[in-house]
């Protein structure tokens, strides 16, 4: 790509802030407008034919974000730009901008996501740690996302070869705990952030961390975790894009082993020692052995399809019950592209929502 010019490098921040926003929009609106300042002028009509009126996020405010960034040192970084780590663009769902500080050479190694319990057994923290220690010395990069627990042990065992995920603004440690190992990591390995520098923390923020997570490793190992943990969300998100997904196992008497029992059962790969990541990730072609995955959805649009694209009618399609988008498609009758159009259009004004397997609805 050519190197972005300021305006549209501000144009592309005050595009993804925007209300109602995410990866895939934002991807299908650059993809039909080519640049960010052309969606910008075309959101409020998009919006008026989505049926409400629009407005995208205030320039000032985005002056405020970019100046907050620049006063922790953090940068950021564009999803077609060198230095965007080539195993995440890979993801459908990849964060278009992403802010860091630290060394961005870390996320092209090799890398592993190591995730698990926050409330881990003194056992699995250490070995955790010794797991990371052992990894990095073989010329991993350890992610993870500076939980308590599992996440901060395979941080520190594997410093400064670590990438921290943090679901808050660059500028806000979450836990306040750790707060010292999140500046190590900033300093000394890599730190990324997708939410806006001031951000707090919030639940719908976790899932979304994860998935970058997952996305940045060849493969994700589970140290210890209960049924229903975050832990598992991030290894089912590593199956469905395709990545080595592996747990440790645990005593079934334990509650928080036995999200890893499971994952086994369901076909990640069990392993005992580090040597045994070490030789499912050095060879790894994008053919997990693990049969814990599930395809990721097709988008059902290449890039150049927008440019002339006209939105379809599916208005009578779309209910509050999810369904596929190449259903709509099918039902349609109409291109993909167009099908996509439409769908932008009541996205942008808050009446679909997007869900997992690429289905989509209307907003209750």
């Amino acid at each position: 790509m050519t190197a972005l010019s300021q305006s549209e490098a501000f144009a592309r921040i005050r595009l993804l802030r925007s209300p109602n926003i995410g990866p895939v929009s934002y991807a299908q609106l650059l993809a039909r407008f080519g640049e960010a300042e052309a969606a910008l002028e075309a959101l409020p009509a998009l919006g008026k034919r989505g049926g409400r009126e629009y407005r995208a996020a205030p320039a000032g405010r985005i002056e405020r974000e970019i100046d907050a960034a620049r006063s922790v040192g953090a940068r950021y970084l564009f999803h077609d730009q060198p230095g965007y780590p080539s195993l995440l663009a890979e993801i459908e769902s990849a964060p278009p901008i992403l802010i860091y500080r630290g060394d961005l050479t870390l996320a092209e190694r090799p890398c592993v996501a190591m995730v698990g319990a926050r409330n881990a057994s003194a056992a699995a923290v250490k070995l955790a740690r010794d797991f990371a220690a052992a990894l990095a010395e073989a010329g991993f990069v350890v992610v993870s996302g500076l939980a308590r627990g599992i996440d901060g042990a395979a941080h520190r065992g594997a410093l400064p070869a670590t990438i921290g995920v943090i679901a808050s603004g660059i500028d806000i440690a979450y836990p306040p705990q750790h707060a010292n190992l999140q500046e190590e990591i900033a300093s000394t390995g890599l730190l990324l952030a997708e939410q806006p520098p001031g951000t707090e923390p919030r639940g719908s923020h976790f899932p979304s961390r994860n998935r970058i997570i997952a996305g940045l490793a060849a493969g994700t190992l589970v140290v210890e975790a209960a049924p229903k943990s975050g832990s598992l969300i991030t290894a089912r998100l590593a199956g469905e894009a395709g990545r080595e997904v592996m747990a440790i196992p645990g005593s079934p008497l334990d509650a928080r082993s036995q999200g890893c029992n499971q994952l086994i059962r369901d076909g990640a790969v069990l392993v005992q020692a580090a040597d045994d990541v070490v030789e499912l990730l050095s060879g790894f072609d994008g053919t997990p052995r693990s049969t814990f995955r599930e395809a990721a959805p097709d988008r059902g649009y290449a890039s150049d399809d927008f440019e002339d694209a006209e939105p379809a009618d599916i208005s009578d399609l779309l209910t509050t019950a999810p369904v596929p988008v190449d259903e709509l498609v099918r039902q349609s009758g109409a291109g993909p592209a167009a099908v996509q159009m439409a769908l932008l259009e009541l996205e942008i004004v808050g009446r679909l929502q997007r869900h997992a397997g690429g289905r989509v609805s209307l907003v209750r």
